[in-house]
Order: structure tokens, then sequence, then C-alpha cells
């Protein structure tokens, strides 16, 4: 690789929510950041649209209570499509707020930008060349090739990480057996099903502002080679078999497939580049969970990059947030697992639905689950020594 053209202490690979939250944190912190995006233009799509009570404390405590204020709040979550109350939980923000993922990330960089963050979209990392003492990134822009030297690279770019395979990190992975589709449609009238098991398969809708976000899996169906997203009468027709019910009349705003693939990488660091969100933990997207606990990650991981360029992190710092971080998204890939059986597996698990369902009738259990769902258990350290939680020290 020749000569960089450009330098900063800190790159950021993707500019979703978890990339974007990281680069304001470094940014308050004094850090000059870069974010490098492939995308021409930011998303539009409603996407991941759930913050749980946790992530709600973390940006009303960063400034970003608008996102809070305009949010739909839901006071219930599930476990394996078995609902519970949150209400009860010890925090002013209690329950989930629906906030779409557009708006999320367009509030997130309007702060990076007052921050003085670097924001280059239509730039796709190409080359990653790691030093002892720097890393280079090679990246494809409109007007050719450039070369950016940093102090560390993050990648925040999706479970399909650039950085992750350039880096030749090693992972623990299943492979994907199972795909649902999910749409956003406006224009139809049809009834709430809240993960709703029925004899062709799997199905849940929900309507808000007009728009019904359906998502449906046909039992036994397995793996579409896809280059894209669905086409609506694709989603229509897997509709109609599962439920009966006809949609063709509505208008797809959003499309999309996704699989049951789960993975972490082994290490969310190698050197002087390290992995954050869906980059280093992908599951399917049950309850949330991959983009509030990739904007925990972000959260773990500013404080100490910061303190590690400025020169002032104590030995192991930064290495304390593969150790914190890795902990947490094992365990939620964990339940994510059970989940799955439990929502779209087959008749073989009816016997662990009966006694799930006996189990969450319980107090205890009902709590145990509030505060998974709501990711205020998560702690750090061990049983003898435990660490403060991160979001409240």
């Amino acid at each position: 690789m020749t000569r960089p053209q450009a330098t900063a202490p800190v790159v950021i690979v993707g500019a979703g929510p978890v990339g974007l939250l990281l680069a304001c944190e470094l940014g308050s912190a004094e850090v000059p950041v870069v974010i490098v995006e492939r995308l021409a233009e930011p998303m539009t799509e409603s996407r991941a649209s759930q913050l749980t009570t946790l992530t709600a404390e973390l940006l009303h405590k960063r400034g970003f209570g608008e996102l809070l204020d305009a949010a739909a709040h839901e006071p219930r979550a599930h476990f394996g499509g078995m609902g519970f109350d949150l209400s009860g939980l010890d925090s002013p923000f209690a329950g989930n707020w629906k906030v779409p993922q557009y708006k999320t990330e367009a509030v997130l960089a309007a702060r990076a930008e007052q921050l003085g963050v670097i924001l280059l979209r239509s730039h796709e990392l190409t080359e990653i060349a790691e030093h002892d003492d720097y890393v280079v990134c090679g990246i494809r822009t409109p007007a050719g090739e450039l070369r950016i030297q940093a102090q560390y690279v993050v990648g925040c770019d999706g479970a399909n990480s650039t950085v992750r395979r350039l880096c030749r990190f090693p992972v623990s992975a299943k492979t994907a057996t199972k795909e649902l589709l999910r749409a956003d449609v406006a224009g139809i009238q049809i009834r709430d099903r809240r993960f709703e098991r029925l004899e062709a398969g799997f199905a849940v809708a929900s309507t808000r502002d007009g728009v019904t976000r359906v998502m449906v899996h046909a039992a036994g169906q397995g793996v579409t080679e896809r280059t894209g997203p669905p086409d609506f009468e694709e989603v229509v027709r897997l509709w109609r078999k599962v439920t009966g019910e006809d949609i063709s009349g509505g208008t797809a705003i959003w499309l999309d497939a996704f699989d049951n693939a789960l993975g972490q990488a082994d290490s969310y660091r190698r050197g002087r580049v390290l992995l954050a969100g869906d980059a280093a933990h992908w599951h399917m997207p049950i309850g949330g969970q991959a983009l509030n606990v990739g904007l925990h990650d972000a959260v773990n991981l500013g404080w100490k990059l910061a303190e590690t360029v400025h020169g002032r992190a104590a030995p192991g710092l930064l290495d304390s947030y593969h150790g914190e971080r890795h902990t947490v998204a094992k365990r939620v890939l964990d339940h994510v697992a059970a989940q799955e059986l439990v929502l779209i597996g087959g008749p073989e698990f009816e016997p662990l639905r009966t006694v799930l369902g006996e189990l969450t009738g319980l107090d205890q259990v009902r709590a145990h689950f509030a505060g998974v769902a709501s990711n205020l258990n998560e702690q750090y350290g061990t049983a003898d020594a435990p660490s403060p939680r991160f979001t409240r020290r």
C-alpha cells in the first residue's frame, strides 16, 4: 500500500447507529474521528425500531431526549413470544421505546457533525494494512483511491463486516437454516398478531401510524439465495399461505429477508483493529437486542478508546472492552437461540413451550426476563467479584 494521504486518530467503518454513537462518544472526548460509509445516502427504512430501557437511559444521559420524547412507549416485552410487563423496573425509562432506525441515525449523525466528526459517504473500505504503531486503510471513493492512516480502526459495518473479513478475525458461528420475510406495508387493514404459531408457520403483524409491519416464516422453509430484498409478491404469497389473509392491496414501503445465522468474533480486538455491534456478534433480530447491545458496545468502547488515544489509559483498559462485552453478547446469543426454537421450531419443541409457559407464570421468572429484555441486568466481572454496571458509572 502506498503512502497515506490523510491521517486520523480513529477511523470508524460504518455509519449505522453503532458507528455514529461511537463517533459521538469519541468526539465528546475530543478525539478526532473519520467515519467511512459505503452508502451514498442515509437509510430511510425503519429497520430496528426498539430501544430498551437501558438504551433509553444511555441516550437520555447523553442529551438525546428528543428521540425518546417522540417515541411510542411499549410497557411490555417478550421472551419467545411469551409476554411480561416492564413497568415495575427500577428506571424512569421502564419499557421499550419505538423509534425508527432512520430517526436514530439522523439524530446521532447531527450530533456527530456538531462534534466535528468527518463522515465520508460513498467511501468503501477495500484494504487494511496493520502495523505496530498505526493502521492504514485503503478506501475506494468516487474520485479514486484514498489512504488514511489511523491509530485505531473500529469495524461497525454489520454482520457481513469487511473489517472482520480483511483482518481475519476468527469467529464461532452457525450457518443459517431458516428464513423469515418482513415488510412495512401501507394501506392494509389486518388484525395485529403477536407471535402467532400457526399450522403453516409463524406470523407477526403490528400497525402504527397507518403502516403495518408483517413478519412471516413458512414451516419447513429453508434459506433462499438472494442478491437483494424479496419482492412484495413473495411476501404476499407467503403471508397468504401462513395466515390466509390477502395483503396484496397494500403498498410496500420496506422489504427485507433475514435468517437464523448466528455468530460472534472470538476476540473483539486484534492489535489496533476492533469490532463493535453486528460486526462483532450477529443473530436473528429478536426483541431488538442486536441494535441495543451494539449501542452498549459503543458506550463501553468509546471512553476506553478515548483514554487510550489521549495516553491516559491504565494497562489493560482497552483489552477490557472484549472481556466485558464478549460475555454480554454471548449470553444474548444463547437467549436468541433459545427463543428461535420456541418461536419457529417444530412440534418437537412443544414440551419446551409448555414448561416455559408455566415458568413465566412465576413472579421471580418474569422479573428475571424483564431484566434480560431491558438489558438492565448486564453486569461485568464474576459472581465473586462483580464490576459496577458500566451504564450507571
